[in-house]
């Protein structure tokens, strides 16, 4: 049976890592699927209250990391305060809108109107839109990493400390 659990907890890490290129799977969870079978299902005195600490901050950071992501590239690429927040507004509707493709295409849009209803530069309006674009692509492989860890640590806590 223990082979079953195994099956399925490698699985869930796949599909993990295959969230951070098609968004509709959400990684994160995921990654916790296989945490939570491996504990209960497994061997539950193995993973370390530290490495549960430490997951569920790595946790807050991949989420937070979108929200970040968008609010620093639009600003570096030339979006007003307010373009900011329309990122990170146009990140939370794109979940909703056009799953999985809006999260990365709300907020650009959202950028570019907002931008370009201000400044009537479309120029402008542009760059600061694919400043969006690129803290998608950004902040997919600032998560990668984190899975990454995520996994080494996996490992390390289940079957060697």
């Amino acid at each position: 049976m223990e082979i079953l659990w195994w099956i399925l907890i490698v699985a869930s890490f796949i599909l993990g890592f295959v969230g951070v290129i098609a968004p509709v799977i959400p990684s994160v969870v995921m990654f916790w699927v296989g945490f939570l079978i491996y504990h209960f299902l497994v061997n539950s005195d193995t993973l370390t209250w530290m490495f549960w600490m430490v997951a569920a901050v790595l946790t807050l950071l991949v989420f937070l990391s979108d929200f970040m992501a968008n609010s620093y590239f639009v600003k570096r690429y030339g979006g007003s305060k307010k373009s900011e927040v329309a990122a990170i507004i146009g990140v939370v509707a794109g979940m909703f809108i056009y799953p999985p493709f809006g999260v990365i295409f709300v907020p650009f849009v959202f950028v570019l109107a907002l931008e370009f209803i201000t400044t009537r530069d479309i120029n402008a309006a542009f760059r600061a839109a694919l400043g969006s674009l690129l803290a998608f692509f950004a902040s997919s492989a600032f998560n990668l990493v984190i899975y990454v860890l995520l996994i080494i640590w996996f490992l390390l806590d289940a079957f060697i400390f």
